[in-house]
């Protein structure tokens, strides 16, 4: 409804007349009206969010970096969106890109490629990065739990994004599919998105579909933030860790300070965050120990 460009690929001098009728109010605010034909108007959108998914992966793997040598992937992506060049827009790290329309894009951009013997390197990392990530995730897991065999983990989010229950792609599904090859149990609570998941993991028994947040951290070894509904953003985290097995709360979306998670008695662990993680963990022992 409020778009940046309008892109209309005809031939039809018909089409144009109607499609300008449509778009009548959106050409009088100005927006950029982008009349072509049918090859250029698919190149810019496949070419379009292809680089959007660029932004993605890039964003994703420098979080990876951050990890190894203890750098806040908040503050290195705060700052490059300042840059006008780049834009704050899709430089959010987390678990990947999923959906139905950054996926199927870049893969249509590299079978296009191969049609007319392009070879489309950028966009073939971009799907590679991508997929890997989901795996960086679940290692992080199984790394801070010494092993997820016969460990229980809460996942919430299910969505490849809030406000939808479109699952197609979704990195969670690709965590909790992962999680379950490696001989976890799994919980799961989304919003909207619980039945679709429903009827497409039937054969996993070992997922257990929760009615709510805290249900779904019921005797957890571990919660882990999937999918940055707005609802999980202000959970009541001491009675989710008051109900917990295990102490770990891992943020793959970075929505939450992590002072604020240490505090409520949970070890954090985000994406690219490494030296926060590792300082609050130092705390976190302090806080036990003085508990006990």
């Amino acid at each position: 409804m409020h778009p940046s460009r309008i892109v209309i690929g005809t031939r039809s001098i018909k089409a144009q007349k109607i499609l300008k009728g449509i778009y009548e109010s959106c050409i009088k605010e100005k927006v950029p009206f982008v009349l072509t034909n049918f090859e250029t108007a698919e190149l810019i959108k496949y070419a379009s969010n292809a680089f959007l998914a660029t932004k993605i992966s890039f964003i994703n793997e420098i979080s990876n970096l951050c990890d190894k040598i203890g750098v806040d992937i908040c503050g290195v992506s705060r700052a490059m969106g300042m840059d006008k060049r780049i834009g704050e827009r899709f430089l959010r790290p987390g678990p990947g890109y999923g959906g139905s329309c950054l996926p199927k894009d870049t893969r249509a951009l590299i079978k296009m490629g191969e049609e007319s013997r392009v070879d489309m390197r950028i966009i073939k990392s971009v799907c590679e990065v991508n997929y890997n990530q989901k795996n960086i995730m679940t290692d992080k897991i199984e790394r801070k739990l010494h092993g997820v065999i016969n460990k229980v983990i809460g996942v919430l989010g299910l969505s490849f994004k809030p406000g939808t229950d479109d699952i197609r792609e979704s990195p969670s599904i690709g965590i909790i599919k992962e999680l379950l090859n490696r001989g976890a149990s799994v919980k799961v609570y989304d919003p909207i998105a619980i039945e679709s998941v429903r009827r497409q993991l039937t054969l996993h028994k070992t997922i257990k579909y929760c009615s709510d947040e805290y249900e779904c951290a019921r005797d957890a070894d571990a919660i882990v933030l999937a999918t940055e509904w707005d609802c999980f953003r202000n959970l009541d985290l001491m009675r989710m860790k008051a109900n917990m097995h295990g102490k770990y709360f891992f943020d793959f979306r970075n929505v939450y300070d992590p002072k604020k998670v240490i505090a409520s008695g949970f070890y954090y662990e985000g994406v690219g965050r490494s030296n926060i993680s590792t300082e609050i963990e130092s705390v976190g022992r302090d806080i036990f120990n003085d508990n006990k």
